[in-house]
């Protein structure tokens, strides 16, 4: 059976270009850790579990606190639940900004 890929992209709508140096993980419901990154120069983290996924509920976690240190802010993490049912790319880029957050499913 065919395993789900998943990709992500941090973009800073205050700067006007990617965030790099997020970290970002993957954790099943339960809370298990599945898989982790950090962003690059790009704000891209291009396979977050190398070998896939299989279908589930899964968490996204975004941590922003080291990315907004020194800067006035509000989000410490976003988290996002995902529900991934088809094993197929997921891309699930999110954009930020000191006090605004947005996320969406990319191709």
């Amino acid at each position: 059976m065919s395993r789900a890929t998943l990709s992500t992209h941090v973009l800073d709508t205050a700067r006007g270009g990617p965030a790099a140096g997020v970290r970002v993980s993957l954790r099943r419901e339960s809370g298990d850790p599945v898989g982790q990154g950090v962003t690059g120069l790009d704000g891209r983290v291009a396979e977050l579990v190398p070998g896939g996924i299989d279908p589930g509920s899964y968490l996204l976690v975004f941590d922003l606190e080291e990315y907004f240190a020194g800067r006035p802010h509000l989000f410490q993490t976003v988290s996002l639940t995902l529900a991934i049912a088809q094993p197929a790319h997921h891309h699930v880029p999110l954009l930020i900004g000191p006090f605004s957050c947005v996320s969406y499913r990319g191709s």
